[in-house]
């Protein structure tokens, strides 16, 4: 009886297999079905690229936020300094980031240079809580997180 096993599952085995006939194609691509209920966007003008200087640096724009001026501008040690050990510090290109983290908040905190060759320094800040990722208000979290 179990040698006759395997020969009764080939059966089933084979039913289960994809087929093996090619399926065509039409070679056409058809636009998905609308949506009911769908609101159309028109499109915008594309806004001109920012200017960079003859040695295609691009100079970042710096964020202006009132309250964060002691934030705004600092390198990396003067960032450490009011916020301790950086939870995360990843450098990509001339560009850094520094994580701070607390249970009010994770700051994050985005250094470029200001012109080609220069250090570092903080020109963008974005801060959300810990426990679902919600944006929560700036200068709130950075005064939560910085050291006393």
């Amino acid at each position: 009886m179990l040698r006759k096993l395997p020969l009764i599952l080939i059966p089933a085995l084979a039913a289960c297999a994809a087929p093996s006939t090619p399926v065509a194609s039409t070679g056409t691509v058809s636009a998905p079905p609308p949506r009911t209920g769908s609101v159309r966007v028109p499109p915008t003008q594309p806004t001109a690229p920012p200017r960079s200087s003859s040695n295609g640096f691009l100079a970042p724009q710096v964020m202006s936020i009132r309250g964060l001026e002691g934030v705004i501008g600092q390198n990396a040690q003067q960032l450490q300094r009011q916020f301790g050990t950086a939870r995360l510090d990843v450098f990509e290109g001339d560009a850094r980031k520094l994580q701070f983290t607390g249970e009010a908040c994770v700051l994050d905190i985005y250094l470029y240079p200001l012109r080609a060759g220069a250090e570092p320094t903080a020109t963008y800040l974005d801060a959300r809580r810990a426990s679902d990722a919600l944006d929560v208000d700036r200068v709130s979290c950075v005064r939560a997180l910085r050291k006393r």
